[in-house]
């Protein structure tokens, strides 16, 4: 296996000296790209845009956690694998949103992350307090094509980096085990633009959605059962889907309703309307997770599949298809799915499957807390 660095992607980390950071293709010896490339996906499903005349168009909003390391667990009994996680603190109590105090509270290492997120090239758009102690949240301006995805891997990596520098954690485990903490997502906001001369495909003067818009919500809708291991790709990523009252349940939409899976932004008129995937994981993988949205969207383009009106109340009970609950109903899913055996190509679907279930055997294995309490001295 060879990499290929992409000069493209290349960026001076300015907190590491004499340090730099790049992306890579994966090559076989033989001068073949690697099949099991989330990259190459990417990259495959962006000329499949192109070859229809499509640009794929991203914006990112993703939820984070920040804390104080207490403990940082680093004793030798404590190296495992996975190792023991260390301890740690809020900067200030959660549950006051927008509260200017709140705000002001993690001033300090919110401006150190927006140097850092802006000093490596970012497009970064809001930097701002969530709703749960510790939690942030960041936006970036829209980015088109591969570049989204390479810029997900960059904030990521940036946001961990500059934290642990600063004897802080940065996490973007969907739940974490804490008390008191909220849930963290990854809302991708996407839309298509005409490669010629990059007007919005969903934009409409007279209706929500331009027919290319609604075709591409059809086909993600159509996909989203099956498509939901690539944008919650954890166990963990469920228990925030099932926990949260406000997560989506089922494959809607709406118009900007948060109660949506898709949620769509703008709407007659606007040349900016878009649409908003408000299921994704934060630890997804950035390339498989937008890949798999282009390919559906574009499916549901080619076979002109309509997804039906939009829901005035997506928390109601519906005959929408229902999400998958869990990571194994969700690569069940995967695994039997016609569409992204062709469109991922059975190779790498066998390789993600079988990865993906060998994780879950490890989690039914694990001996849990609960079931400690619920049967060691009852039985």
């Amino acid at each position: 296996m060879l990499a290929m660095p992409d000069p493209s992607t290349f960026q001076i980390l300015p907190w590491a000296e004499r340090t730099g950071f790049i992306l890579s293709d994966l090559y076989l010896k033989d001068g073949e790209r690697c099949r099991l490339d989330p990259r190459r996906l990417m990259q495959d499903a962006c000329t499949r845009l192109a070859e229809q005349g499509y640009i794929f168009i991203a914006g990112i909003e993703i939820e984070a956690h920040i804390f104080k390391v207490t403990d940082p667990k680093t004793a030798l009994r404590d190296c495992t694998q996975p190792s023991t996680p260390p301890d740690v603190e809020a900067f200030r109590h959660g549950f006051q949103h927008l509260s200017d105090t709140a705000v002001d509270g993690l001033d300090g290492i919110l401006t150190k992350l927006r140097r850092a997120i802006r000093a490596v090239g970012l497009p970064l758009r809001t930097l701002e307090v969530e709703w749960g102690p510790g939690q942030v949240e960041i936006t970036l301006d829209p980015i088109t094509g591969v570049a989204a995805a390479d810029a997900a891997v960059l904030l990521r990596s940036t946001i961990k980096q500059t934290c642990q520098r600063l004897g802080l954690l940065a996490t973007f485990m969907a739940r974490p085990g804490l008390p008191n903490v909220f849930s963290c997502g990854w809302h991708l906001h996407q839309s298509l633009s005409t490669i010629v001369d990059e007007t919005n495909c969903f934009a409409s003067p007279d209706d929500v959605l331009s027919p290319t818009g609604r075709h591409y919500v059809g086909g993600l809708l159509r996909h989203a059962r099956a498509g939901t291991a690539f944008t919650n790709p954890t166990i963990n990523g469920y228990k925030r889907l099932n926990g949260t009252p406000l997560s989506p349940k089922r494959a809607t939409w709406s118009v900007d309703n948060k109660g949506a899976m898709l949620r769509v932004m703008g709407g007659a008129g606007d040349p900016t309307v878009h649409i908003e995937n408000r299921i994704g994981d934060p630890a997804a993988n950035p390339y498989l997770y937008m890949a798999s949205q282009i390919l559906a969207g574009l499916d549901g383009i080619t076979h002109h599949q309509l997804p039906g009106e939009p829901s005035p109340n997506p928390y109601e009970v519906s005959d929408a298809e229902r999400l998958p609950t869990a990571l194994s109903e969700a690569i069940d899913a995967t695994a039997a799915s016609p569409f992204f055996r062709f469109a991922f190509g059975d190779e790498y679907i066998d390789h993600f499957v079988a990865l993906k279930r060998h994780e879950i055997g490890r989690y039914e294995a694990y001996v849990t807390d609960w079931e400690h309490k619920e049967y060691f001295e009852l039985v």
